[in-house]
């Protein structure tokens, strides 16, 4: 991590201080300007934000710059990572989180809220915890020194699986009928957050390799896009936070106590997961993906099937927020923990 932080600069270096920064100045903006914060809200197409877009691609380009094809054609040769992943991301992450949801929710606050906001603050959890991630956690297991290939590979069979397994489980933990697959938000999320940067990222390294060398590319282009990275993504956290600054604000409380459901359920699948690559001794490369990618939700997919269901100013629709508001800050914490705890696994599996 030192290496990498010495060439990401100041920005890698004070990280989480920036974190801490933007999420403040984040909240604040929203409060102040809450005008600014529904214009941006309004630049959508098909459930997707378009400054969101914007920020993830300048994220996300940058790491697909840094991966070597080999790499991909080498994920698709470990079957172990990918079951893991999969196995989490469907047999496990949604049951704990209905589990969470239920026992924070209704249980420990429920005396703190109605049967109608429980019922719909759990119904936006468990819509979360049904949805993979299939974008930002390019950049956690970027910052994590995870296998990148892997992290690409499962990010593509995350976004196939949706379609076939989303409606079931999320008709099954919700109980109701009728819950319809975001066919466009799913299709227009892989073609911004993965497709553009992934085709981008290709042309770009292999221009630089035939016109640069190889080592002008690894030294001197990746370090430099590495840190427009680390800065598109702490201007995402200032959008993001300033979106819902004044809810922050004017419900602390419901926000908090969501917040908690989530954020258990975050640290509890990636423990599971990351205890489980052990066991499987899977290399450290391999087994932090797989746990990033089982911790984070898709939250654009959640979001336009919470509006869809129970509308946009519904406390189904707040959950699912929420829960972007959540991992975020949640996700830097574990890639912290993850590189301090890499030391753990055996030489020969780092």
């Amino acid at each position: 991590m030192a290496e990498k932080e010495r060439k990401l600069g100041i920005w890698g270096k004070f990280l989480t201080l920036w974190v801490a920064l933007c999420i403040v100045a984040g909240v604040g903006l929203g409060y102040l300007f809450p005008g600014l914060s529904e214009l941006l809200a309004r630049l959508e197409v098909r459930g997707i934000s378009i400054p969101i877009a914007i920020l993830l691609f300048a994220m996300i380009y940058p790491i697909m710059v840094q991966i070597c094809w080999e790499e991909i054609r080498n994920a698709f040769r470990s079957p172990k990572p990918i079951g893991l992943t999969l196995f989490a991301n469907w047999a496990v992450k949604p049951f704990t989180m209905a589990l969470f949801a239920w026992l924070f929710l209704s249980v420990i606050f429920g005396r703190y809220l109605t049967p109608e906001q429980v019922e719909q603050y759990r119904a936006g959890t468990i819509l979360l915890g049904v949805a993979p991630c299939t974008a930002m956690v390019l950049v956690w297991s970027y910052l994590a020194r995870g296998n990148m290939g892997h992290t690409l590979v499962m990010t593509a069979i995350n976004s196939l699986s949706m379609v076939v397994l989303y409606a079931p489980l999320a008709a099954l933990l919700l109980g109701i009928s009728g819950v319809t697959v975001p066919w466009d938000t799913i299709a227009l999320s892989v073609a911004f957050y993965i497709v553009t940067p992934l085709v981008a990222g290709f042309l770009t390294r292999r221009w630089a390799i035939r016109r640069k060398g190889l080592e002008w590319c690894e030294c001197t282009l990746e370090p430099n896009l590495g840190k427009v990275s680390i800065i598109a993504l702490l201007v995402t956290l200032v959008v993001l936070f300033m979106y819902q600054g004044h809810i922050i604000v004017e419900l602390p409380a419901v926000v908090g106590m969501i917040t908690v459901a989530i954020l258990v359920n975050i640290l509890v699948v990636f423990g599971i997961t990351y205890l489980a690559a052990r066991v499987m001794k899977l290399r450290y490369a391999d087994a932090i993906p797989a746990a990033i990618i089982a911790g984070s939700n898709h939250f654009e997919v959640a979001i336009a099937v919470a509006t869809t269901l129970f509308g946009v100013a519904s406390g189904a629709a707040l959950a699912t927020v929420v829960g972007v508001l959540t991992e975020v800050p949640i996700m830097l914490s574990l890639v912290a923990i993850s590189l301090l705890t890499r030391k753990t696994f055996p030489k020969h599996l780092r």
